[in-house]
Parts: structure tokens; C-alpha cells; sequence
């Protein structure tokens, strides 16, 4: 799992700290720990539907927001809990581009354990930053 939950950085929110060595496996850390923030199971989550979806910015880590805001969608829209299968990120002209695979089943009360309801990403304090091990990210979470 590499993300954690960080209990001291909002009161009202949840925060949490994730983690890889390159763009592709943070973004999919990052939206595994905001399902996991509404899910206690992840492994709970049959891989039954997918959805695709492509996401351009000129800035990378708005380009991480936009990604993790379509999980909220998709859980607001369809009651679709989703979690990412693949993800191609690549910059041309000035712009970042990703493309995702995700896959994941309808919400189901009696089978996915509900934690809370994530209502959207904040900008509160959100970082996306590169260092020697790859790439990190803070997030919170509007529950």
C-alpha cells in the first residue's frame, strides 16, 4: 500500500500521503487511497465494470486532481467504485496527457464496507512533488 492516511493534518477532512517511483504508480496509489478513504476493502471491490477515461493539463499536478476528482465522479454519478488497472501519462507540447483503464462494480452495503463519504479534492495544501525516490503526493479529501 503505498500511501498513508495522516491523522494530524485536517480535522474535518481526511489527508493522506502517497507515494512511487514514477508518475504512473503515484497517480494509481493516489486514487487507491481516496476509494479506500470511502471503502475499508479495497480487494472488496470486484473488477466487473471499466471505464476509460482521458484527462489533459498544462500542469501536472492539477492533472493528478482532475484524475482523482473523476473517482468521485464516478461514485456520485453511478455509485461506481473504481480503482485503476492502467495509467499512461505523457507530455507533448507543453500539456500533459493520461489516459486510464479502471475497473470496478457498483456499490454494494452489503458486501463494501463503507468508511465515509468523500464529497470532493481539495487544493488545500495539495502537492505533487518529484524527489531522489520518484514522486510523493498530499492530498485532503472534502468528506
Amino acid at each position: 500500500m503505498p500511501y498513508e492516511f495522516l491523522e494530524d493534518v485536517a480535522t474535518a477532512d481526511i489527508a493522506f500521503h502517497a507515494w512511487g517511483k514514477d508518475l504512473e504508480e503515484i497517480f494509481i496509489a493516489a486514487g487507491d487511497a481516496t476509494i479506500n478513504v470511502m471503502i475499508d476493502n479495497l480487494d472488496a471491490i470486484a473488477l466487473k465494470e471499466t471505464r476509460t477515461f482521458t484527462l489533459e493539463n498544462d500542469e501536472l499536478d492539477m492533472l493528478l486532481f482532475n484524475f482523482l476528482q473523476e473517482f468521485v465522479y464516478y461514485k456520485d454519478s453511478e455509485l461506481l467504485l473504481l480503482r485503476s488497472q492502467q495509467v499512461q501519462i505523457e507530455e507533448k507540447n507543453g500539456e500533459y496527457h493520461l489516459s486510464a483503464v479502471t475497473q470496478g462494480e457498483t456499490l454494494d452495503l452489503e458486501r463494501h464496507e463503507q468508511r465515509v463519504d468523500v464529497k470532493a479534492v481539495t487544493l488545500h495544501r495539495f502537492q505533487l512533488e518529484k524527489n531522489d525516490d520518484g514522486w510523493t503526493a498530499m492530498v485532503i479529501l472534502d468528506i
